[in-house]
């Protein structure tokens, strides 16, 4: 087995290119407009009958924030009302199209967070707060324990494993 980090959207377009058997994403509850959002971006990469899903669980992503929480921050809203530096997720990662997501849903525009840097992982992001370089940022329950951050839940998504049909027939897959 060899194993690679990836964003989720680019695991599926590495999974559609044929350059890896099995890809992981997480998606949140597809209801109340987030169907429509994550449909446009995932349709072109999974074709109905060739790719399997596979679910493995689900897990809470929400605001990693200074031990404490300093600022009082409860929200988006708040990050951007307060103008507080914000860590975005790499483009091509579902944290970040989750972040864009929850902005629309709040009547926010993306350049109303203050980027104080994009990271290419949960623990990346955590790691930029804990170390001063931003006040908040959107990751995992765990990535914001890790570093002793304070976290305010605002999203839970599903884990996925995605492959082809025919993969499901291989020992490894079984």
């Amino acid at each position: 087995l060899d194993w690679r980090l990836a964003g989720s959207l680019d695991a599926l377009r590495a999974l559609a290119e044929g350059r890896c058997r099995v890809a992981g994403l997480h998606l949140p509850p597809l209801q109340d407009g987030t169907a429509a959002r994550f449909a446009a971006v995932l349709k072109p990469l999974l074709k109905p009958g060739t790719h399997k899903l596979i679910a493995c669980g689900r897990r809470t992503q929400g605001l990693m924030l200074a031990a404490g929480n300093p600022l009082a921050l409860r929200s988006l809203a708040d990050v951007a009302a307060q103008r507080a530096r914000f860590v975005w997720r790499q483009p091509g990662s579902a944290t970040r199209l989750l972040t864009q997501h929850l902005l629309a849903q709040a009547g926010l525009a993306e350049s109303q967070l203050p980027v104080a840097a994009t990271e290419d992982s949960h623990l990346a992001a955590a790691a930029a707060v804990a170390a001063g370089q931003a006040d908040a940022g959107l990751g995992l329950q765990p990535a914001a324990q890790a570093f002793g951050l304070a976290f305010v839940p605002l999203a839970q998504d599903d884990y996925f494993l995605a492959c082809t049909a025919q993969a499901l027939e291989e020992p490894a897959l079984q």
